[in-house]
């Protein structure tokens, strides 16, 4: 076969493949944790037969676009390669701005976000409308094409710094690029972690210093104890959006902020924000940011390495096909990210497993410095897999797959455990 004819094909075994596992883990039954009906971690002791069907379906039905979505991406990519579209923005960017990279990175990408963008949207907007059918999302489709909107621009604006600067080192070191390439992405990381709690997260929602001062002075005296540097709480406006629930702790330093949903100020009594609250401190307190930024570090130098074997192989052998001029040429830029998105997909397992070590340690943490209130975190945990219509008890292949936490289930399970284990003592 020539090799002109093998881009075809190939998108057609990665959809064929990524709609057998969607259709696969629609359709699994089988669960993580075997629970005996009436125990606390079993979904009929807190919702009704009717709230669990549902939940499961929605869970399910959200697994499943899940990997529709990864094989649908990949294709985007193979696409943009196959079709020529690369080349011809490429040659249009350069005709464009004859002298100037950045403005050649700048066209390209700008081009580049918008196709993609406009190729995800169908499959973005039944992911949508799944959340709304399903009561999880409150957004308008005014507000959600604002949000799309949004994101685009935002991912432009940062997308275009980083691959020009990695564009240039490219051509001035074309065979230890990857190692200064991952040097020059420590500094953006830790910057990006430092300054989205302040400039990027409020352009998405309304945070304002949490109202209720007798719970606020709670939450700061958690924060004292668990020497926290932050000096208050806010809560943001996430019911206009959905009906979730959620809290967290992020920033570094200056930038730390304890931000609670004002879906979770409604739904949960003040025991189990504390728990919550005292969960998310957990994280900070036992530097799970700072480990998981170290693990991505480690994981994004592998991946540069592996990719600066991969890439030019692929770029020499496909190259002429898709009209690339080299590994040098901003047009193999879907190549790179073809590369990087399977590298991700195929280390994700590993990565769930450590996060989910993090967040069983935080759940201990988090009964510890409300004197341990387990019960909180049960009760807590049975609310969240209602409201957010999350299957406490998935197929143990979507957990691998998919769950950077430990399934509510196994939670709950793993609280009821340290509660017996406080009586006992």
């Amino acid at each position: 076969m020539k090799r002109s004819y093998l881009t075809i094909p190939l998108c057609f075994f990665i959809l064929a493949a990524s709609l057998w596992m969607a259709h696969y883990v629609y359709s699994d039954g089988s669960v993580v944790t075997e629970v005996v009906k009436g125990e606390a971690a079993h979904p009929l002791s807190f919702m009704s037969e009717e709230e669990y069907q549902r939940t499961v379906e929605f869970s399910r039905t959200k697994e499943a676009l899940y990997f529709a979505s990864v094989g649908f991406d990949w294709v985007i990519l193979l696409f943009l390669l196959g079709a020529g579209l690369s080349s011809r923005m490429r040659n249009l960017a350069i005709n464009r701005f004859k002298r100037s990279t950045f403005g050649q990175v700048t066209l390209y990408v700008v081009l580049f976000q918008l196709i993609t963008a406009l190729l995800h949207l169908p499959l973005s907007w039944y992911r949508h409308m799944v959340d709304v059918n399903y009561g999880v999302s409150n957004m308008t489709p005014g507000a959600w094409f604002s949000e799309l909107l949004l994101d685009l621009g935002i991912n432009t604006l940062l997308t275009i710094p980083v691959i020009w600067i990695a564009l240039l080192i490219i051509r001035k070191k074309p065979k230890s690029w990857w190692l200064w390439l991952w040097s020059a992405t420590v500094p953006l990381l830790i910057f990006l972690i430092v300054i989205q709690p302040v400039f990027i997260d409020p352009l998405y929602n309304d945070f304002k210093p949490l109202q209720d001062q007798q719970l606020k002075a709670k939450i700061l005296d958690l924060a004292e104890k668990a020497d926290i540097p932050s000096q208050n709480v806010y809560e943001v406006d996430m019911s206009k959006k959905t009906n979730g629930l959620n809290a967290y702790v992020n920033g570094i330093g200056p930038s730390a902020r304890i931000v609670l949903w004002d879906t979770t100020l409604r739904q949960l009594n003040e025991e189990e924000i504390l728990f919550i609250m005292g969960h998310e401190m957990g994280h900070y307190v036992k530097n799970h940011m700072l480990w998981g930024l170290a693990g991505s570090l480690v994981i994004l130098l592998i991946s540069f390495y592996l990719l600066s074997i991969v890439y030019p192989l692929v770029v020499r052998f496909m190259g002429r096909v898709w009209g690339l001029k080299g590994e040098q040429d901003i047009a193999a830029l879907p190549v790179a990210l073809l590369i990087l998105s399977l590298f991700s997909f195929l280390v994700a397992p590993a990565e769930n497993y450590l996060q989910r070590v993090h967040e069983q340690a935080s759940d201990r943490y988090a009964v510890e410095i409300t004197g341990g209130n387990a019960a909180a975190g049960v009760t807590s945990f049975q609310k969240l897999s209602r409201l957010s219509l999350s299957d406490p008890n998935p197929s143990p292949l979507v957990k691998l797959l998919l769950y950077s936490h430990p399934t509510l289930s196994e939670r709950i399970r793993d609280l009821e455990e340290m509660a017996k284990q406080q009586k006992t003592r």
